[in-house]
């Protein structure tokens, strides 16, 4: 968080009436921690601390935080960075090409569809190996190859978005979907690139532009719903989902709310979960709505709504996606700690190590939950600290 946070803290307290004691009452937030950050002996604050004192103190987060908070919350790896390759190809001017067999339309098009399940399935080690060549194959190809090549291109750069994103690289996602938009052809593309920004700006912690580009777009691909195909279902649901997450973090429970109301009408619509041209990232329907409606509802610290609201979810036919049952198991694992059920937490969190590893080891949320899981015991069984190499939780 910016270093003027605890400056912004203290006048919105004072003006509240209430001692850092007071306010550490109402929200759940140390009294030790609200007087380093005032002091300005504390900067790193997490997005959801910041969200608790801001419920307390009756204004959205975003005016504790600064408008570039989020830009910094989480820097890009040092060491061994697998995703160099990637990046360098991102931005490497196109060379002239030296190949006995230059790459086509088509063949780009097949060869995305043979990776598509290396990215629904997180398999980031091999990914990070093919895409340097995979992007410049594509820019290649949307120098030559016209509008269905620029199309081909529009598609990777998506793709290369989300997972730089999901991986916290998020200097280069932005670089990927600049480039999407930019060859971007029709508005339902354009919709499906603004989704993974807001994405991408809400893993910033930059909620006020999250919300307002989700908002902008959702109003720009409303559909007539009687009429709309599953595409634009898709589109206009999605971006209510990003419109929600950003409002429910910026504590705006009434906006969270609406947004939410309104993806669930294009849920109804849609009838089941559906992918329109069999793309992961757009698969939306009831079950999508009902995993990010309980995410709100651990977002506002509701950890038993969580667990009666994941009761009722048809997890089990589900791809296991970092895009919705994963995610949704975090929440699930957290309620459980929250509700000192450890050993329930444990047995989610060794659901997802098994079915998605690398997945799991990019995700501060499961270190988090697992740090405080380990923090109150003696002793780890030998599974626990398998669980915790997985996790990334130095022991």
């Amino acid at each position: 968080m910016s270093a003027d946070m605890g400056k912004r803290l203290q006048g919105v307290r004072k003006r509240r009436g209430l001692t850092q004691r007071e306010l550490a009452s109402v929200s759940g937030v140390s009294v030790s921690l609200i007087r380093k950050l005032e002091q300005g002996e504390r900067a790193d604050t997490r997005l959801e601390t910041a969200r608790r004192l801001a419920v307390a103190l009756r204004v959205p987060t975003t005016s504790l935080v600064s408008p570039a908070a989020g830009a910094d919350q989480d820097a890009e790896p040092d060491g061994d960075d697998q995703w160099a390759p990637v990046r360098q190809a991102l931005v490497r001017p196109l060379g002239s090409a030296d190949m006995s067999e230059a790459p086509t339309v088509a063949g780009m098009r097949d060869l995305i569809d043979a990776a598509l399940p290396l990215f629904s399935g997180d398999r980031f080690r091999e990914l990070s190996l093919i895409l340097p060549a995979m992007i410049r194959d594509a820019d290649l190809i949307a120098e030559t190859g016209g509008p269905a090549g620029r199309g081909v291109r529009v598609r990777l750069m998506q793709l290369t978005g989300w997972l730089l994103t999901q991986t916290r690289q998020f200097g280069a996602a932005d670089t990927a979907l600049d480039r999407s938009l930019h060859d971007a052809s029709d508005h339902l593309q354009i919709a499906a690139t603004a989704n993974t920004r807001c994405w991408l700006l809400l893993r910033q912690g930059r909620l006020g532009e999250a919300r307002e580009l989700a908002v902008r777009w959702a109003d720009q691909v409303e559909p007539r719903i009687s009429r709309a195909t599953p595409a634009e279902l898709s589109a206009w649901g999605w971006l209510l989902l990003r419109a929600s997450a950003a409002a429910v973090r910026d504590n705006r429970p009434g906006e969270a709310e609406d947004t939410l109301r309104y993806a669930n009408s294009a849920a109804v619509a849609m009838g089941r979960e559906f992918a329109p041209g069999d793309d992961f990232l757009r698969a939306f329907g009831p079950v999508t709505v009902a995993l990010k409606r309980a995410e709100n509802a651990m977002v506002v610290d509701r950890p038993d709504l969580v667990l009666k609201l994941s009761a009722r979810i048809p997890t089990s036919g589900m791809r296991a996606t970092s895009n919705n049952r994963n995610r949704h198991l975090l929440d699930v694992a957290e309620a459980h700690t929250r509700a000192r059920d450890y050993a329930k937490a444990i047995d989610v969190l060794q659901e997802i190590r098994a079915s998605a590893p690398e997945w799991l080891s990019n995700q501060r949320y499961a270190r988090d939950i697992f740090g405080r899981i380990i923090a109150r015991r003696r002793t780890l069984t030998p599974d626990m600290r398998i669980l915790a190499d997985a996790i990334g939780v130095p022991m």
